[in-house]
């Protein structure tokens, strides 16, 4: 159920571009996956997501297990009938949200039981149980199960999620039929040798594609960067590799040039409906005074609905007066800047001048940022 071809790579980094064909379609990559968690991009309808270039979304299997319920899904036919998406989806384990929700949960070798954060209820996931999840979810690509350690952790914590990562990863390969899609993750932490040995077990697995977990949460970029590099030289060139989290444009370059194919974060929607929109001279904290009586577009270079109808003055308006459209509308213009970002990156590799591309659009990004104006 699915194939994925590198079309081009650029000579002076491990940047690639190809095609990841999956059940529901065919997406270009690198690709960034909008993120739908209850089966909704927050405030956008499945056709503005379109519009705006999306080719494929993540939904989590956590919060859809609990709310309406993976059954339920199943019986009227799957998330892309349930939320009208006919297009590729990836659905998380719901391991991430065990570790975010740490206090109500208790992990084992078994699987991890935990109480509900809408109702306290209790409920327990093991890897068996997660694959039959995400298959009664209908999804095109489904996550193994794992276990993710906190920033900062010791090495000998970091090694136990390891071991029972690699464990959990066996049991959902072995799981896994119906010709679901499984991609295994990649744990360690922040130490290389631990990322390594980890790859390296999950390639012994023979998964169909691989995501890289457990970064992104608060460690410096640089670090970041280090251990992406560290796991794409582990990692067999022909699967589709997977940075989970990563949203800041920064990051996903950098990862990009470390031969990175598929990124998700919730950043374009949740800075969005806060009032921060990422733009191609940085990023804009819409609320600030200084928009006041700007009648210029948020962004000069893009030609989304939001910026070929509004002015930052009406943005702003819009979020002082407490009105949703603008929430609205800064996230449409986010979603549309990181297709478009995407897209870029792809011609670019096509052209065999990553390189130099990035090092302009980076330049341009950075030197736009002004004062009230959040950092990374």
């Amino acid at each position: 159920m699915i194939r994925f071809d590198v079309d081009a790579s650029d000579s002076s980094t491990k940047a690639r571009s190809g095609r990841l064909a999956l059940e529901h379609g065919v997406v270009q990559t690198p690709v960034f996956m909008a993120v739908g968690t209850q089966a909704s991009v927050k405030t956008l309808t499945p056709e503005e997501l379109i519009q705006a270039g999306t080719e494929m979304i993540v939904c989590n299997s956590y919060h859809l297990y609990l709310r309406p319920g993976h059954e339920r899904i199943r019986t009227l036919g799957g998330l892309t009938r349930f939320m009208d998406w006919d297009r590729p989806i990836l659905t998380d384990s719901g391991g991430f949200q065990i570790y975010s929700l740490a206090a109500l949960s208790k992990v084992t070798d078994e699987g991890a039981s935990f109480q509900s954060h809408i109702d306290g209820s209790s409920h327990a996931f093991t890897p068996e149980g997660v694959i039959g999840i995400q298959e009664a979810l209908g999804s095109d690509v489904a996550m193994c199960l794992d276990e993710c350690p906190p920033y900062p952790v010791t090495a000998q914590r970091a090694q136990e999620a390891l071991a029972r990562t690699t464990l959990w990863a066996r049991r959902c390969r072995e799981a896994s039929k119906d010709g679901t899609t499984v991609f295994g993750i990649v744990q360690g932490a922040t130490y290389p040798d631990l990322r390594r040995r980890s790859a390296a077990e999950l390639v012994e697995l023979d998964f169909p594609g691989y995501a890289i977990g457990g970064l992104c949460l608060g460690e410096p970029s640089d670090l970041t960067h280090e251990l992406v590099s560290v796991v794409s030289e582990v990692l067999p060139s022909e699967r589709p590799r997977y940075l989970m989290g990563a949203g800041y444009p920064e990051d996903i370059i950098a990862a990009v040039e470390r031969g990175i194919d598929m990124f998700d974060c919730v950043l374009p929607t949740r800075n969005g409906r806060s009032g921060t929109a990422f733009t191609s001279t940085g990023r804009v904290v819409i609320r600030n005074a200084r928009h006041t009586d700007d009648d210029s577009p948020l962004d000069e270079a893009c030609d989304c609905y939001t910026c070929r109808s509004f002015s930052r003055a009406y943005l702003r308006h819009l979020f002082i007066a407490d009105e949703a459209l603008g929430p609205r509308l800064l996230t449409l213009h986010n979603v549309w800047f990181f297709q478009n970002l995407m897209k870029q990156i792809r011609v670019a590799i096509g052209r065999r001048e990553f390189k130099s591309w990035s090092r302009s659009f980076l330049d341009r990004y950075r030197e736009g940022r002004s004062p009230g104006v959040a950092g990374t």
